[in-house]
C-alpha cells in the first residue's frame, strides 16, 4: 500500500474495532455446538454467573453461563468432566479474546457420566454417608406410609396394588417430578418435608418413606444422584426405602437409604407383611402355645400322681406316732405320782431341818452375834474419838506456839495504828500520832511524842516478868 493509500484509510477508535470483530466473530459462528473438558471450574461467582474454559489436547476457549441458564441446567459443570456444550460464540472487548455463552449443558456419554458418578460415590463415601452404622430398621407394621414418586406414573399405582394386597396401610402420597429440571431439589425437599411434619399435626408422620421411580437410562435416573438428595436422605430420621429404577440400576441413593428396593414392587414388600400370612402365624402360635399348655398341664397331672403313689399311706403315716402317745398316756400317771413322791420327800426333809429347836438355837446364835457385833462397834467408835481429840489437842497446842500472843505473853507488846495495821517500823510513826500498844493482858491508847526520824537503840531484853508489867517502851 502506498503512503498516500494508508493516509486515506479510515481512522478507528480501538471500541470501534472491538465492536466490528464482534459482528465478523457472531455473524460468521452464530450457535455452535462444541466438545471438550471443563477446565478451572471453581463454582457459581458472587455474581450468579459462572466462569471456566474449555480445552482439548491442543486448544482451549473461555466459557462463560449466565445466572438464569445455571439454575436451569440438567447437569452442573464438574472439574475435569467432558462434556458437550450449545451456545454462541462472541467475544469480551474488555481484554481481547473470544469466549463460548453456554445455554445447554451434558455429559459427553455415558462414559462422562460414570466417571462423575464413580468420583462423586467416593467423595460421599469419604463423608461417611453409606456408613451401615448409620442405617436405620425399618418398622415391623408402620401405620403411615409415605411414597415419593411421580402422582401420573405407574409406579404409586403398583405400591399401591401390593400395599392393599399385603397389608391395607394409610398411604401419603407426596408428587415430585422424577426427572428433568429441579426434579432432584423436589425429592430432597420432599424428604425434608415428611422429617419435619410433627407427630400429632393434622397430617399424620410417616413411620416410613419409599422413594420410587421407574427404569430408565442413566440420563433418566440421574437426579437420585445429584448431592442435595443424596444427603436429604442420609438425614431422614424417617426410615427410608429407595426403589429407583429395575434391580440393574444402581444410584447413590441407594447406598444412602436404609433399604434398597429392586423394583417398588418390592419396596411395598418391604414395608409390610403380608396381612394373611400374620393371621395365620398368630393362629399357628396360639395353637402352639394352648398345645404346649395342655401338655404342661398333663405333665403337671402326671407328676403329681406319681408323687401321690410315692407317699404312704395316711393311717401308716400316724401308726407309729398314734403308738407313741398312748404309750406316752399311759406313762404320765406314773411319772405325776413318782414326781410328787420325790418333791413330799424333799418337803419332808427340809421340815425336819426347820424344827422349832434348830430356829431357836439359830436366833440365839445370831443374838450373841449382834451382841459381840455391838460391843466390838462401841470400843472401835471409843478408841477412834480419842484419836481425834489427841490430833485436836496437838493442832491446838501447834497454833499457840506459832500465835504472836505467846511472844507478847514472854513480855513483848504490839503497836498498832487507829486503823488496826500493825506499825513495823519507827519511821512509820510521827509526832502526835495516836497508836494503840497491845500487851499480853490487855491493850493501852499512847500518843507519840517525838517522829521515828532516827532509829531508837534497842530496849535491853527483859529477864524476866516483874510485878509492875512492862511499862512504857518510850
Amino acid at each position: 500500500m502506498t503512503e498516500a493509500a494508508r493516509i486515506n484509510v479510515v481512522e478507528l477508535s480501538v471500541s470501534e474495532v472491538a465492536a466490528a470483530l464482534k459482528r465478523v466473530v457472531e455473524d460468521s459462528f452464530g450457535y455452535v455446538r462444541m466438545r471438550g473438558e471443563i477446565s478451572g471450574y471453581r463454582g457459581p461467582h458472587s455474581s450468579g454467573h459462572v466462569y471456566f474454559a474449555m480445552k482439548d489436547q491442543s486448544a482451549r476457549i473461555d466459557a462463560v453461563i449466565w445466572k438464569g441458564v445455571f439454575g436451569k441446567l440438567r447437569f452442573k459443570p464438574e472439574e475435569g468432566l467432558e462434556v458437550v456444550v450449545t451456545g454462541r460464540i462472541t467475544t469480551y472487548p474488555g481484554r481481547s479474546n473470544y469466549q463460548i455463552v453456554i445455554e445447554t449443558l451434558e455429559p459427553a456419554g455415558a462414559g462422562a457420566l460414570m466417571a462423575l458418578l464413580e468420583e462423586r460415590k467416593k467423595k460421599l463415601a469419604a463423608e461417611g454417608l453409606f456408613d451401615e452404622a448409620r442405617k436405620q430398621l425399618l418398622p415391623y407394621l408402620p401405620h403411615v406410609i409415605a411414597v415419593v414418586t411421580s402422582p401420573t406414573g405407574a409406579v404409586i399405582r403398583d405400591i399401591l396394588h401390593r400395599l392393599a394386597d399385603r397389608f391395607p396401610r394409610h398411604v401419603l402420597v407426596w408428587p415430585v417430578r422424577v426427572q428433568g429440571d429441579g426434579s432432584a431439589e423436589e425429592v430432597a425437599a420432599a424428604i425434608r418435608g415428611l422429617n419435619a411434619l410433627p407427630e400429632d399435626g393434622p397430617i399424620p408422620r410417616p413411620d416410613v418413606i419409599i422413594v420410587a421411580r421407574g427404569g430408565g437410562s442413566l440420563e433418566d435416573l440421574w437426579s437420585f444422584n445429584e448431592e442435595i438428595v443424596v444427603r436429604a436422605a442420609g438425614e431422614s430420621m424417617i426410615p427410608l426405602i429407595s426403589a429407583v429404577g429395575h434391580e440393574t440400576d444402581v444410584t447413590l441413593i441407594d447406598f444412602v437409604s436404609d433399604r434398597r428396593a429392586p423394583t417398588p414392587t418390592a419396596a411395598a414388600e418391604m414395608a409390610v407383611p403380608v396381612r394373611s400370612d400374620l393371621i395365620a402365624r398368630i393362629d399357628s402360635q396360639a395353637r402352639r402355645m394352648r398345645a404346649c399348655w395342655l401338655r404342661g398341664q398333663e405333665a403337671r397331672r402326671t407328676e403329681l400322681r406319681a408323687a401321690a403313689r410315692a407317699l404312704p399311706d395316711l393311717n401308716e403315716l400316724l401308726a407309729i406316732p398314734r403308738q407313741r402317745l398312748d404309750a406316752a398316756a399311759d406313762r404320765l400317771p406314773r411319772a405325776l405320782r413318782a414326781n410328787a413322791q420325790i418333791h413330799h420327800t424333799q418337803l419332808s426333809r427340809m421340815a425336819a431341818r426347820l424344827s422349832p429347836q434348830l430356829l431357836r438355837g439359830r436366833i440365839q446364835r445370831c443374838k450373841e452375834q449382834v451382841k459381840a457385833f455391838s460391843e466390838r462397834g462401841l470400843r472401835a467408835q471409843r478408841v477412834g474419838l480419842e484419836r481425834r481429840l489427841t490430833r485436836v489437842r496437838n493442832a491446838g497446842q501447834l497454833l499457840a506456839a506459832y500465835s504472836y500472843k505467846g511472844v507478847l505473853a514472854r513480855g513483848f507488846a504490839l503497836v498498832r495504828g487507829l486503823d488496826g495495821a500493825p506499825l513495823r517500823s519507827a519511821a512509820a510513826v510521827t509526832p502526835g500520832m495516836a497508836i494503840e500498844i497491845e500487851f499480853g493482858d490487855g491493850r493501852v491508847r499512847a500518843k507519840a511524842e517525838g517522829g521515828g526520824d532516827a532509829p531508837a537503840a534497842p530496849p535491853p531484853k527483859p529477864r524476866g516478868r516483874t510485878g509492875g508489867g512492862q511499862g512504857s517502851l518510850f
